[in-house]
Parts: C-alpha cells; sequence; structure tokens
C-alpha cells in the first residue's frame, strides 16, 4: 500500500494529541506504538511514545515486581499503584501536548479499570483513582482473539496472561467503550494494521488544532 503523506499537519496543529492504544496482553500494542511514533516524525510531527505503567519510576518497580510474581499485593493497593503511576506523569505529559508534543500512550486507564474490575472488584470504585486524568483525543482498541494471542510469543511469562483472566479483560473492555474509542481488527498482518492505525490517527490530528485539552476524564461533564 502506498504511504500517507500528511506534510501540512505539523504546522497545522497548535497543541498535541493524546493518542492511547489497548488492548488485551499479545495483542500488538507496543509494536504498533512505536510504528506509529516513527511514522509520524518522518511526517515531521513532534510525538513521543510513552508507556503505562511506566517500569522506571518507584511505583512502577514495584508494579513491575508484582507483574513478574516476585513479590504478592492486596488487589486494591496494586490497583493505587498503577493509578498512581500514571498521576505522576501527568504534568509532564500536559505540558509536552501543551507544546506541541503528540503522545502514543501504550496502555492508559482502561487497561487499570479492566484488569482489576477482572479480578472481582467494582468497576465504578476502580474508576475513581483516575478521575480528572487527562482525557484521550483517541482511543484505538486492538482487538485479537484470544486464540490468536495465545499463539503469540511470550504469552504466560507474567501473572495476568492467562486465558480466562484475558477472555474477562476483553469483555471489560468493551463495556468500557465510549465516543472516544475505535475498535481495530488486530487479526491481521502487521502492515494493514498499521495502514489502519496511521489513517484514524492522522484524521483525529486533523481535527484537533482547535479543541482545547481536556483534564476531566470520568468527571461527567
Amino acid at each position: 500500500m502506498p504511504r500517507l503523506s500528511y506534510p501540512k499537519l505539523a504546522n497545522m496543529v497548535k497543541r498535541g494529541a493524546l493518542i492511547v492504544l489497548e488492548g488485551c496482553d499479545r495483542s500488538g500494542k507496543s509494536t504498533q506504538c512505536s510504528n506509529l511514533v516513527n511514522y509520524l516524525t518522518a511526517c515531521n510531527i513532534d510525538s513521543k511514545l510513552l508507556k503505562f505503567p511506566d517500569r522506571t519510576t518507584s511505583t512502577g518497580q514495584m508494579i513491575n515486581s508484582y507483574l513478574t510474581n516476585a513479590t504478592e499485593l492486596n488487589d486494591q493497593a496494586v490497583h493505587l499503584l498503577f493509578s498512581a503511576n500514571r498521576w505522576e506523569a501527568m504534568d509532564n505529559m500536559r505540558s509536552m501536548l501543551l507544546s506541541g508534543t503528540t503522545l502514543v500512550v501504550d496502555r492508559y486507564v482502561y487497561s487499570g479499570v479492566a484488569f482489576t474490575a477482572a479480578k472481582g472488584l467494582d468497576m465504578n470504585w476502580c474508576k475513581q483513582p483516575d478521575v480528572g486524568l487527562l482525557t484521550p483525543d483517541l482511543v484505538l482498541f486492538l482487538d485479537l482473539p484470544i486464540e490468536a494471542a495465545e499463539q503469540r510469543g511470550g504469552f504466560g511469562e507474567e501473572r495476568y496472561e492467562k486465558r480466562e483472566m484475558q477472555i474477562n479483560v476483553r469483555e471489560l473492555f468493551l463495556q468500557l467503550q465510549d465516543s472516544l474509542w475505535q475498535l481495530i481488527d488486530a487479526n491481521r498482518t502487521m502492515q494493514e494494521i498499521e495502514m489502519d492505525i496511521r489513517q484514524r490517527v492522522l484524521s483525529t490530528l486533523d481535527t484537533i488544532h482547535d479543541k482545547p485539552l481536556k483534564q476531566d476524564l470520568w468527571t461527567n461533564k
């Protein structure tokens, strides 16, 4: 397929866009996030890749220890750690967005809520710690059948990579859909998915330049 080119977007966008990629484990999010940032950079669009949890911070190191089964923590405590990990990034994220940098985020609040609720906790309770975080401009959910995910390398290495857990997580992800969400069929070739994502992201970039950055997630405003 021909390469898309939108050189004018670099001058049109007054602020950066907050683009979130979500999906169950092994759905290809990380690869597509990296590819998207590389593409936007090639189009002269200032962009940066962020990942949650950010395992380099103090909270992130605690989360990493839990996810790799090195430690055990109470479910509520783990959920609050994930939320704190996002909150500690907010000031920097807001500054970058307002300065014109588009942020491509590998997992965000939706993963936090879906994975904790899949363990039996109330979804509304799960949302509360993240109320007031930055609101994405676009959420792309990479939807991949669990049977396909199980065949991908590395499945099962971390705590949540269990078949039943992933099935429950997917159902909860879909319950979290709102007007910001678009579903991506992730059971295609990497190139097909990549082109699909590019088109949706470029369309979003073309429409957000006159819209304010919002930090009112789940505040019902």
